[in-house]
């Protein structure tokens, strides 16, 4: 770091009541980690909230206790409002259209994503961190008896490496998978839940991490090398990505021109995945930072200090745990062609033929054994996204065309 204060921009993309809990965690943590009383660091937060999400209000949001607002530089909230007005800045001052700013900025996790680059790049923020509303700056490994938790110092970790790299990434623990705890049993054998995954799955949902995930019931333990080596790695190129997450994710501004918007297809999520097929010119650096992922929403409580000695397997035992795996496999399913497409294009026919026929063979067990029609809807979806690859696939080209130009002209 030199002499200049090194501008920090923390970004949060939420729709969850409990946001404010969380973001009071950061904070003291910020604090903790000597960063908020550091006078070469100015900590700037930007909160882009969805009141559609979970049914919330903007004061859900924007009445931080001013305990916690008082140790940070600035607070910048984007609403419904400031996504408008952005758009129409752009537009009056001819830089792109109305229809072209919609398409970064319209709907979903990549356009909340876009729109904090975009106010961050414009307050000349250096560096920017995003983090997700359910993951907590904390770790979790275990002994034979119990969990061992400790502190992460997050955004110190991103700091330490970012000046040196485009991008750089920590790691997840927790509940990372949407997919709960499966007993195989003649209802849905364990052959037929691992061609569902594979028909489904991509880089980082895979059946090997999968399998693993079934033997430690659905959780996911730091690796304690990583904790105590304190190692920074390169990320290689695999199938032509870097491959990131979108959240514990950090991003070097000073040069606007290497910066990358997200995109996922209209209704589908991968925003992280597609921004990681832009990086083969990059540098992506992994840090060792965890972050702690509540899936489900089953520990809250960590925010208030309480520490379970064992984390519970996540049964589909109920309404809400289903209907999540349900929605992040239509998800899945909707962004895989694209991803595929770009990734493997010479083989992408004979790729898409294998899902269709391992969903076909597949969903009758994983319908019953979820006793939940709704996963048969799959099928269609990633067919109707099939017939539209193309279409996305124009979509995402020029939304990184759109973006080039607004970069350009702050």
């Amino acid at each position: 770091m030199d002499d200049r204060k090194i501008r920090v921009g923390i970004g949060f993309a939420t729709g969850r009541k409990h946001f404010q809990r969380t973001l009071r965690s950061y904070v003291y943590n910020w604090k903790e980690s000597g960063l908020v009383d550091d006078e070469n660091i100015s900590l700037n937060l930007f909160i882009a909230y969805d009141l559609s999400y979970k049914n919330t209000k903007k004061s859900d949001y924007t009445a931080i206790n001013p305990d916690i607002s008082e140790l940070l530089d600035s607070i910048n909230f984007i609403g419904a409002k400031e996504v408008e007005e952005a758009k129409t800045c752009l537009s009056e001052n001819r830089i792109v259209s109305q229809e072209e700013s919609s398409a970064i900025f319209g709907k979903g996790y990549a356009a909340q994503r876009n729109i904090i680059l975009y106010y961050a790049v414009k307050n000349k923020i250096d560096y920017l961190l995003f983090l997700d509303d359910d993951e907590y700056p904390m770790a979790v490994t275990k002994n034979a008896e119990t969990a061992l938790w400790s502190g992460q110092h997050i955004l110190k970790a991103h700091l330490d490496s970012i000046g040196k790299a485009d991008i750089t990434y920590g790691y997840h623990c927790g509940y990372i998978s949407p997919i709960p705890f499966i007993d195989f049993s003649q209802k849905l054998k364990e052959e037929d839940f691992r061609s569902f995954i594979l028909a489904i799955s991509n880089d980082i949902v895979n059946w090997e991490n999968i399998s693993r995930l079934m033997k430690s019931g659905g959780v996911s333990y730091a690796d304690t090398t990583i904790l105590s080596t304190n190692k920074v790695e390169e990320v290689p190129q695999t199938n032509g990505a870097k491959f990131i997450s979108g959240s514990n994710l950090c991003i070097n501004l000073t040069e606007k021109e290497r910066i990358y918007p997200f995109y996922n297809p209209p209704g589908a999520r991968g925003e992280d995945t597609f921004l990681s097929t832009c990086l083969a010119e990059r540098k992506v650096l992994r840090v060792p930072s965890y972050a702690f992922h509540d899936g489900f929403s089953a520990y809250n409580q960590l925010l208030s200090g309480a520490l379970p000695t064992t984390l519970k397997a996540i049964l589909p035992d109920n309404e809400q745990v289903v209907k999540r795996f349900y929605t992040a496999c239509v998800g899945w399913v909707r962004y895989k062609p694209l991803l595929l497409y770009i990734s493997d294009p010479d083989s992408y026919q004979s790729r898409i033929d294998e899902m269709l026929s391992r969903l076909k063979s597949t969903l009758p067990s994983v319908c019953e054994y979820f006793s939940n029609p709704s996963f048969h809807k799959v099928l269609p979806e990633l067919r109707k996204y099939h017939r539209n690859v193309e279409r996305h696939y124009a979509l995402f080209l020029e939304t990184k065309r759109i973006w080039a130009e607004i970069m350009k002209a702050i």
